[in-house]
């Protein structure tokens, strides 16, 4: 049995009224109103090491874009997530495979969950590949592979100071 529209509604409201407080990522919504339910939320996590393929090995990408889809049955039901950007990870299929993304996130779901915990999980599975529980895909069983040779290591990010001119 779904929550009433009103209560819904008000709920997601705050639970991405938490993420913005607490996260220094970008939440765009598809109806800022909050009209039409389902409602897809578009987050761009910014500096967030994840794998990347390129040119031949592993790089370290610091921002990544996904789609987090919110039916009427929420709460009840997971928020449908999908991967939108370029990753080289067992556990997030590419986009162009349909960017599932596989998490324990989704499996414990229940009526106390929230965005604000699934999008934290969702940064710690980006930088912990678990090449043993791979998705069943060429690329997500490549990175499987490759991360089982090679762990994923979470690069210490050294931020450029600005050059100071006197």
């Amino acid at each position: 049995m779904p929550l009433p529209k009103d209560i819904l509604i008000k709920r997601i409201k705050n639970e991405l009224k938490e993420c913005k407080r607490q996260l220094r990522h970008h939440f765009v919504v598809s109806d800022p109103d909050f009209k039409k339910l389902p409602l897809e939320i578009n987050v761009t996590l910014v500096d967030t090491p994840g794998p990347v393929w390129q040119d031949g090995k592993v790089i370290h990408k610091y921002t990544h874009k996904l789609r987090i889809i919110i039916t009427e049955d929420y709460l009840y039901q997971t928020p449908i997530v999908r991967w939108k950007s370029k990753i080289f990870h067992p556990n997030i299929m590419p986009p162009e495979d349909g960017g599932y993304v596989c998490t324990k996130l989704l499996d414990g779901w229940n009526f106390k969950s929230n965005l604000l915990a699934f999008i934290k999980g969702l940064e710690v599975l980006l930088s912990s590949p678990n090449p043993e529980s791979p998705f069943e895909t060429d690329a997500c069983t490549r990175a499987a592979e490759y991360f089982n040779k090679n762990p994923y290591e979470v690069p210490k990010r050294v931020r450029k100071r600005p050059k100071i001119i006197e």
